[in-house]
């Protein structure tokens, strides 16, 4: 086993997260809903339900812009129905013609909602079963099923989302109030057919099921609009989301002073037969991040002992690294494969006093292996999971279709298996710290779904945990840029949405950029 690592230039104090945006879970929403109106009716304001339909209102005048036409609205029977009622009534004060589809029981409407159609009869609207045929709307309001939805849509409501798609498909922009119907707030799962809309304007406080999973598909371009209520004076946020402004001052400026020792050793293990390439990017990716000294510890017995692409990188075979003193951070998992000196070298790095980033085949042997879960519950030094999905299933005993439909509570569950701090990739990646604190990354692009992107990855987390950055920092930070630098360069060629065919290794080259 190494001696304890050397001294490297340290994160003098944590990086302030205390100003990502909050998000806000149902039952937490619900809370501030109440407080909100309590706070609201002893100043005597204007009531929450006013102020969404309100600014509904203006977006949909901004989307359908100068050439204006009539605006559809779909209410549904609760509070997001009334919103849309409200939203109704303002396009018609603004001259706009609006039909309204509400085929809801008007005695079972909340007190809000029911108040929110008899003022919209009251100015001259009416309300429709169904859309008429043969109808042209430029702009569909999607407002039938705001954050209390847990179930698939049935009946009429399933088919007012099928005309909403079909209208879409047709050419119409669709405005979504707070949430597309039949997605999940908390989740991101759809709930049977969802609304896939233009835009989404959310209230109050961004909800996590609109960042992740399936909600940046059905939300389009999201909008917040606070209503005039500060959320988080009422409620404590679950959690919080990340994007590219997380990464400044996330590494401090190196000193004039200073020298490769300074900035942290990577060891990275991988690289068996076959898959020597995965053990490079991790490598190469780790270097470019800012790591002082790099070295492959190599699973492949006839595995390179250069790499002329990256000459930096010292390649060894995986027994030689117990052997390197300087090292002072592992990254276990590129290419590792599944070979008994795989195994060897898992035990050996769990055994360490290394702080570990875990990845790829590293995971998949914990999964089949109770003994290597259990050394890697009982280490003090920090370790950090980066599994995808499928295999976050095979560690939490389940299928990739649960972890999905909770990807929250996954890598929850999780960080405090393991007392690590853990992210679990895919749209909308989400990190999670042992303590509970989680996070979701809105870096990333569908660019990324391509080989290698993973160990680019665990190269960028190893390097900044090696220059000293707490493991919650080197996390968060390193997927925030690992994702941020794949928009960045998508962005630069002309294809922000995601460019088919980006490498893994554009993306290492564009991380350094942003971490500055």
């Amino acid at each position: 086993m190494p001696p304890p690592p050397p001294t490297v230039t340290s994160h003098p104090t944590p990086h302030p997260t205390a100003h990502p945006t909050p998000l806000y879970t149902t039952a937490d929403l619900r809370a501030v809903e109440r407080l909100a109106a309590a706070a609201i009716a002893r100043e005597h304001g204007l009531p929450l339900m006013e102020r969404a339909g309100r600014a509904a209102a203006a977006l949909a005048i901004e989307m359908l812009g100068d050439s204006g036409g009539r605006v559809l609205v779909f209410a549904g029977p609760g509070n997001n129905g009334g919103d849309a009622l409200v939203a109704a009534r303002r396009l018609r004060e603004a001259f706009h013609p609006v039909d309204v589809v509400f085929d809801g029981d008007e005695h079972r409407l909340p007190p809000d909602a029911a108040g929110a159609l008899a003022a919209w009869r009251a100015a001259g609207g009416s309300t429709l079963g169904s859309p008429p045929p043969g109808g042209h709307w430029p702009l569909i309001i999607d407002g039938l099923f705001g954050i209390g939805l847990k179930r698939p849509p049935a009946g009429v409501f399933a088919a007012h989302i099928a005309a909403i798609t079909a209208y879409a498909r047709a050419g119409a922009q669709v405005l979504a109030l707070d949430l597309p119907s039949g997605l999940d707030a908390d989740t991101g799962q759809t709930h049977g057919a969802a609304v896939e809309a233009t835009r989404t304007l959310t209230f109050l406080a961004l909800k996590p099921g609109l960042l992740t999973a399936d909600g940046p598909d059905c939300c389009g371009e999201l909008s917040l609009a606070r209503l005039d209520v500060d959320a988080e004076a009422l409620v404590p946020a679950s959690g919080h989301a990340l994007d590219a402004r997380h990464l400044v001052g996330l590494r401090p400026p190196r000193r004039r002073n200073s020298h490769k020792g300074n900035h942290g050793s990577v060891g990275v293990i991988g690289g068996a037969p076959g898959m020597v390439g995965a053990a490079l990017l991790a490598g190469r990716a780790a270097l470019l991040a800012g790591a002082g000294r790099v070295t492959l510890g190599l699973i492949d017995e006839q595995g390179p002992t250069c790499d002329p692409l990256q000459p930096e990188l010292m390649l060894r075979r995986w027994h030689e690294l117990p052997r390197i003193e300087s090292l002072g951070t592992l990254a276990v998992g590129p290419g590792l494969g599944d070979f008994p000196e795989s195994h060897a070298a898992l035990r050996w790095a769990l055994g360490s006093a290394l702080p570990l980033v875990l990845d790829a085949d590293a995971i998949n042997l914990l999964a089949r292996d109770p003994e290597l879960r259990r050394a890697l519950v009982g280490r003090s030094a920090p370790s950090i999971l980066t599994p995808h999905p499928a295999e976050a299933a095979r560690l939490l005993g389940t299928d990739t279709r649960t972890v999905q439909a909770d990807r929250i509570g996954s890598a929850r569950a999780l960080s405090a298996m393991f007392d690590a701090a853990v992210v679990l990739k895919g749209c909308g990646s989400v990190s999670a710290l042992a303590g509970g604190a989680w996070f979701i990354h809105r870096t990333g692009n569908p660019g990324m779904a391509s080989a290698g992107m993973g160990d680019v990855l665990t190269g960028v987390v190893a390097a900044l945990l090696a220059q000293g950055l707490p493991p919650s920092d080197a996390l968060t930070g390193g997927v925030t840029a690992h994702g941020a630098a794949a928009d960045a360069f998508c962005a630069e060629q002309g294809a922000p949405a995601g460019l088919p065919g980006l490498t893994a290794s554009e993306v290492a080259l564009r991380t350094r950029a942003l971490l500055g």
